[in-house]
């Protein structure tokens, strides 16, 4: 069977061969990941659809092939094949099996407590080893001066994720240096333990930028950087903004959210409120929930909704699908678990594909006015700013309201000034009349 590139994203058009899991002749269980592929979206593990032996490699690590390409060649087994029998001397009397007992613990592709033969920290270690570790997490191992081969992962067949290397390096001054020391194999007298070298001085990371030096593009970074240019030369942006006193709604949050927490086991942020109002102004003009083709205006039937997520070295838009049918506690737990599989580095590909229309919480970093460049076949992406305080007139009075900017960037290819502001006007007045009392 060949195995193509998926399309990770709706309008992903090719992939980058991030690192193999697998190597020619080894067997592959149906849904086990065999390769890692990289967008400007998201890494990902591509699970084999078949169970069989990994014929045939055809990209290189770091290629990049468009979606629908070659990438590798399975052959498909219907049941696995039986351990070949060990030879026997044929001098050699037949004898009871006896336990072997080995003389140092050897490393597993599934525990972080073997051996290693490496010399630095993330670049040389066991073979069962280097299969759980992505680049990027290589790459941050490195820059936190941490061996990989220590830590316990907490991806998929406990792969060790850039945030697994992010909570080492959190623990502290000492957990740091344990971390550091590579463990040899063990000899009979006693284990061997040296620590690993510092990275060459100068080494600067998209996560540790040093000033005077060159911060290494990522696959990732390069494809981002290649996605915003297309959307601002194919896509005309127009922009626009309100300001809507959310006052009401923030009491009414705050009202709930300790319930909400306590009950779902997620935060009740501003998000979900606003995303459901979104929905519903989508609803009035549907324009917006829509893409330009050559054909036409295509309008959506479905509101997906994107919502960015800023990592620490890339930015991913996973979709709420079917936003229309949840709640706003439904989508506060959506939104949530998406959250929570983005920064484990869990995303698949049905996360992240048929967004419709993205939402971008800016104001959750402090800002409070953007121009976000549009979600390459969409029509719009709207962003909520910070809520502030501050003095507003009311009915000719002087009052401290918690007031938010809302800022639309659409495609004006797809839709005019007047029905920008119509929807804006729509989600003004849905979320200035949300207020205590209402249904979650």
């Amino acid at each position: 069977m060949t195995i193509t590139m998926p399309q990770l994203g709706e309008t992903v058009t090719e992939g980058t061969v991030a690192q193999w899991l697998k190597k020619p002749g080894d067997p592959i269980e149906k849904y086990e990941a065999f390769v890692e592929v990289s967008t400007d979206k998201v890494n990902a593990e591509v699970p084999s659809p078949v169970s069989g032996v990994l014929r045939e490699i055809i990209c290189k690590e770091g290629e990049t092939v468009a979606t629908g390409a070659p990438i590798a060649i399975i052959d498909e087994v219907d049941v696995a094949a039986p351990e070949p029998a060990l030879p026997v001397a044929a001098s050699a009397p037949a004898a009871p099996a006896a336990a072997v007992v080995p003389s140092a613990p050897v490393a597993t592709n599934g525990s972080s407590n073997g051996s290693s033969n490496g010399t630095h920290a993330g670049n040389s270690v066991s073979n069962g080893d280097l299969r759980r570790f992505s680049p990027a997490v290589r790459r941050l191992a490195r820059a936190h001066h941490i061996d990989v081969a220590t830590l316990r992962g907490t991806g998929t067949n406990g792969r060790v994720t850039a945030s697994d290397v992010i909570a080492a390096a959190n623990e502290g001054p000492s957990a740091a240096m344990a971390a550091t020391i590579l463990r040899e194999p063990v000899p009979a007298a006693a284990a061997v333990a040296k620590v690993a070298p510092a990275p060459p001085a100068g080494t600067s990371t998209y996560a540790e930028p040093l000033p005077g030096t060159i911060v290494p593009l990522s696959q990732a970074r390069k494809i981002i950087a290649k996605r915003m240019v297309e959307s601002l030369e194919t896509a005309p942006h127009a922009w626009t903004m309100v300001e809507v006193d959310v006052t009401k709604l923030w009491r009414w949050r705050a009202q709930e959210k300790d319930k909400f927490l306590a009950e779902k086991g997620y935060a009740l942020t501003l998000l979900p409120f606003f995303i459901h109002a979104v929905v519903q102004s989508l609803k009035k003009q549907p324009l917006l929930n829509a893409r330009f083709t050559d054909e036409g205006i295509h309008v959506a039937r479905d509101y997906n909704i994107g919502i960015a997520i800023g990592m620490e070295t890339n930015l991913i838009v996973p979709v709420i699908r079917a936003a229309d049918a949840l709640s706003i506690g439904g989508i506060a737990v959506a939104a949530g678990k998406l959250i929570e599989k983005a920064r484990a580095g869990k995303l698949g590909a049905d996360d992240l594909n048929g967004g419709t229309f993205t939402v971008n919480n800016t104001g959750a970093n402090g800002s409070i006015l953007s121009k976000p460049i549009i979600n390459g076949g969409q029509a719009g992406i709207v962003t909520m700013e910070a809520v502030v305080k501050r003095p507003v007139v009311i009915d000719d009075a002087i009052a401290i309201r918690s007031m938010m900017n809302v800022c639309l960037s659409l495609d004006h290819r797809v839709i005019d000034g007047t029905i920008a502001n119509a929807f804006l006007g729509d989600l003004k007045r849905r979320l200035e009349s949300m207020k205590p009392g209402g249904d979650l």
